[in-house]
């Protein structure tokens, strides 16, 4: 069965090529110019496979649709990629840290645009199992984290990353490796993100949160033994 990907694009020739490239790419594809006729689109069927997002659209712009999505029970798990030529860190930054799973600048080439669509949605398949490491508990499905029984609130990017630590347990991974995968390979901001994340983790999960090591010159792991 094909996979729907829906593109939100105000730009018709943009849209056009774009859907025409994934359909051509063993896609179902359908473009919407705005996100009142996106969110029309929704109600009138199924919930899409994966979202493309354009910034820049006229009455509501990619943020706030975004933002929507994020909200919405049949789409909040959908992943979205922005597409923008906008080009500053901050913008990137802002949409990523709503939850956009990855970002493209434009112009772009047909041939990334569907291996990042191929790879976003790889990504998602490999978010059904559950996760456990000691007293930590990941439901990726119901996106809930339980630490020593207790549930803890995570912001999107929190949970993107204790995910993939919980994913490579006992693997160190580098900063780098985290930044492509949580915050898209196209983020070309501070590493010192990840660090940010990974200290607001550690004190959210509290003597769990122990677990997660720093690997001096690399980055970071988590074990199943919590570090005094």
């Amino acid at each position: 069965m094909e996979e729907k990907v829906f593109c939100i694009e105000d730009d018709e020739n943009i849209r056009e090529l774009i859907c025409y490239a994934l359909q051509s790419a063993g896609y179902s594809a359908t473009g919407y110019p705005d996100g009142y006729s996106f969110f029309e689109g929704v109600e009138r069927g199924e919930a899409p496979a994966l979202v493309l997002l354009d910034i820049m659209l006229p009455e509501m712009d990619g943020m706030e649709i975004l933002e929507r999505i994020r909200k919405n029970a049949r789409l909040k798990k959908v992943p979205v990629i922005m597409l923008t030529a906008k080009s500053a860190e901050m913008d990137k930054v802002k949409g990523l840290n709503l939850g956009a799973d990855d970002y493209m600048t434009k112009p772009f080439g047909v041939m990334e645009l569907i291996a990042r669509v191929k790879a976003v949605l790889r990504r998602r398949e490999t978010k059904e199992e559950m996760l456990t490491c000691g007293n930590l508990v990941l439901n990726p499905m119901r996106r809930t984290v339980t630490a020593n029984g207790e549930n803890v609130v995570l912001t999107y990017k929190e949970f993107e990353v204790l995910w993939y630590l919980m994913r490579n347990k006992n693997i160190a991974l580098s900063r780098e490796q985290l930044t492509e995968t949580v915050w898209g390979y196209d983020f070309d901001g501070d590493t010192r993100t990840v660090d940010v994340h990974i200290r607001t983790l550690r004190h959210k999960l509290g003597i769990c949160g122990s677990m997660i090591e720093t690997i001096r010159h690399v980055g970071y792991r988590i074990t199943e033994q919590a570090n005094e």
